[in-house]
């Protein structure tokens, strides 16, 4: 699966039932040896979608339990 193919889409936690940003928003962090994704890395927003400093939450590849048409679903505990 290509980057384009996943981009824009809303990240869900199920467990919560809470959105946790868009991918295109978020930072990737890449396995140097062999290119694959291991996290997306989003950052945490607040009023107006400014950017906290510092605040971010981190998912893990093996959270993530479906990619829809629309959305990616993720299972993680309460951040």
């Amino acid at each position: 699966m290509r980057f384009k193919e996943i981009s824009g889409k809303e990240i869900v936690n199920i467990n919560e039932g809470a959105r946790l940003g868009i991918l295109g928003q978020t930072d990737l962090e890449i396995n140097e040896k062999t290119g694959q994704i291991e996290a997306f890395i989003i950052p945490t927003y607040k009023w107006f979608g400014l950017k906290k400093e510092g605040d971010m939450t981190k998912i893990r590849w093996d959270a993530i339990k479906k990619i829809g048409e629309d959305m990616i679903m993720v299972e993680m505990d309460k951040f």
